[in-house]
């Protein structure tokens, strides 16, 4: 497959984005950081082979203007605020200053466009914009994050919405979306008590949807409905993508309960027992419409087990198997270790 140079060019300069918002030292900065991330992730959305891709860059181009034009007028507006009163309490303007980068990682109550923007894509493309895509707005927002009413209702809507908006889906893509939109709920809620806990649940949260989004890429699975009998003469990719994925909903022991079993600690050292409770029921929804596909997959088939048939298909995948593995099992080590350090 030969290697295209300008995409390529424009992975670089979505990633140069990101570093610029990460390390800038003004509102300005960062905000021209962000868009030089939009503008060169853009054009990396556009493909021959998928005829939605247009619909859903245009979209995601709307969505991200609209969100960048607000906060550069509430960057100004703050600017203009100082200079002409002295203000002690600010608060206000940071959680307006909020909304645009709360916009831009779909979190709800402004989720409505991911789902839709993410069903259009190709699994390489949802993986960037369910997780690099996020960096940038949620440093920022880690900046200025108090623990108010506005945050709070903020963080329960979302676990609800997550959760919730995933029951009646079948689209993979969808799922993975709804479970981002709970999972935001979770990070607001541990960003309100330190930048490294969230640091440490995003870096999780990137490992699980890395392993999902090459495993579905392997099997060629965008639909619930084409688990039933995608690799049956392999049932160890199915196996692993349905272990990424429960690790994904929080199931113990796996990888992704770790980061979850921390925040819930923390929340209770910081009495936020309504808001840990709340999250807690919505973990155990989108669990639930995990279990669903790994139920009605494992129930519904018409072939016999056969782990790994030859030698040369075992071969073929045993890399990506062996590196999802790798993940998951090296992941619970390394939370062990964090967890033993608090």
């Amino acid at each position: 497959m030969p290697i295209n140079s300008t995409k390529i060019l424009f992975l670089m300069m979505l990633i140069s984005g990101v570093l610029i918002s990460l390390c800038a030292n003004s509102w300005m900065g960062a905000w021209m950081g962000l868009e030089i991330n939009l503008l060169s992730f853009i054009p990396l959305l556009s493909s021959n082979k998928n005829m939605f891709t247009t619909e859903a860059s245009l979209k995601y181009f709307l969505i991200q203007a609209v969100a960048s034009s607000c906060l550069l007028f509430l960057i100004l507006l703050k600017t203009n605020l100082n200079e002409m009163f002295y203000l002690t309490m600010i608060s206000d303007i940071n959680n307006l200053i909020m909304i645009p980068l709360l916009m831009k990682i779909a979190c709800a109550p402004f989720h409505w466009w991911l789902p839709s923007v993410v069903e259009g894509l190709s699994w390489i493309n949802c993986f960037i914009i369910l997780t690099i895509q996020k960096i940038a707005p949620m440093m920022l927002i880690s900046y200025m994050l108090n623990n108010s009413m506005m945050i709070q209702l903020i963080i329960i809507f979302s676990a609800f919405m997550g959760a919730i908006g995933g029951l009646n889906q079948v689209s993979l893509r969808k799922i993975l979306s709804f479970s981002s939109i709970n999972h935001i709920g979770w990070m607001l809620a541990i960003m309100i008590m330190g930048t490294n806990l969230w640091l440490m649940y995003f870096t999780i949260y990137m490992i699980n949807i890395i392993s999902i989004v090459f495993l579905s890429m392997l099997t060629n699975m965008s639909y619930i409905s084409q688990t039933f009998n995608t690799f049956n003469s392999k049932k160890i990719i199915k196996f692993m993508l349905f272990i990424s994925m429960l690790s994904l909903g929080g199931l113990p022991p796996l990888l992704g309960f770790f980061p979850k079993w921390i925040a819930i600690y923390f929340m209770a050292q910081n009495l936020m027992i309504l808001t840990s409770t709340i999250l807690i029921m919505s973990s155990l929804l989108t669990l639930y419409y995990y279990m669903r596909i790994m139920y009605t997959t494992l129930m519904i088939t018409n072939s016999e087990i056969i782990w790994i048939t030859t030698y040369g298909s075992k071969m073929k995948y045993m890399k990506i198997i062996s590196f999802s593995l790798y993940l998951l099992i090296l992941g619970m080590l390394v939370c062990s270790l964090i967890i033993t350090m608090y």
